[in-house]
């Protein structure tokens, strides 16, 4: 419900950003339905509002989406019972929301869940995104600055929200840090595109090169008790502690 609310609250803003850069209902509806992308689309009207070439505009959006590799990557284990076209319906409707959704309900079942994939990228972001759109393109002149409503904060304030829940070690907090850091840098000399992708991919980098000392894993990396950790399908690590062999006779332990 509360990812509801806030792709709602988004996807208002969205509207009402279309609407300004002089786009028609039919146009910012059909960028919400068929892009589908959430901040890339703010990007994209910025950028031909700007008068920014067409194929600048699908570089500059690609590399703000660059993300959803990562997470359709993260995913592909879990789905790979499900046919290709299932699949290729599940990656268009892929958001941040959607996976966080996602990821944690597959997680918290110990198996795939599709009906409760649907559940969560079409009824939690798809519907509510498509209906704000809507709402924000038709009654947005009615509203004369929605900044002083704080509709604007809605987007970060969920994005946090979701990074929180799927942190789970101190490595996973360092990378969260690092690379809002560097997002937010890189966005402020060059472009938000460039500050998502930079700090998307550097501050998990970062957050590798924490010590394991410090770190404190119980399930490092690539061993089957991460597996486990992360509850991949099919992970399996033994209940009991290992045993400790007999000492041969007359030999004191």
């Amino acid at each position: 419900m509360g990812i509801a609310v806030s792709a709602m609250g988004f996807g208002f803003v969205y509207g009402l950003a279309a609407r300004d850069a002089g786009f028609s209902p039919v146009e910012a509806m059909a960028m919400s339905t068929l892009a589908f992308a959430g901040a890339a689309q703010f990007a994209a009207v910025g950028y031909v509002v700007g008068g920014v070439a067409w194929p600048a505009i699908l570089l500059l959006t690609f590399l703000l989406n660059a993300r959803h590799l990562l997470y359709s990557a993260a995913l592909r284990p879990w789905l790979r019972d499900v046919s290709l076209p299932k699949r290729a319906v599940m990656a268009h409707l892929l958001t941040d929301e959607a996976f966080a959704l996602a990821i944690g309900h597959f997680r918290r079942l110990g198996r795939t869940d599709v009906t409760g994939y649907w559940i969560g990228a079409i009824g939690a972001t798809f519907i509510p995104w498509n209906l704000a759109t809507l709402a924000g393109v038709l009654v947005g002149g009615s509203i004369p600055d929605p900044t002083r409503l704080g509709i604007d904060i809605i987007f970060p304030a969920a994005m946090v929200g979701l990074a929180v829940g799927l942190m789970t070690g101190r490595r996973e907090l360092v990378a969260a840090l690092a690379g809002a850091a560097i997002g937010v840098v890189v966005a402020l000399m060059t472009s938000p595109a460039l500050g998502i992708v930079a700090g998307g991919l550097l501050g998990p980098a970062i957050g590798l090169l924490v010590p394991a000392s410090i770190a404190h894993e119980t399930a490092p990396i690539g061993t089957p008790a991460s597996a486990e950790h992360y509850a991949m399908p099919g992970a399996h690590v033994e209940d009991e502690p290992p045993r400790v062999s007999e000492s041969p006779p007359g030999v004191d332990r």
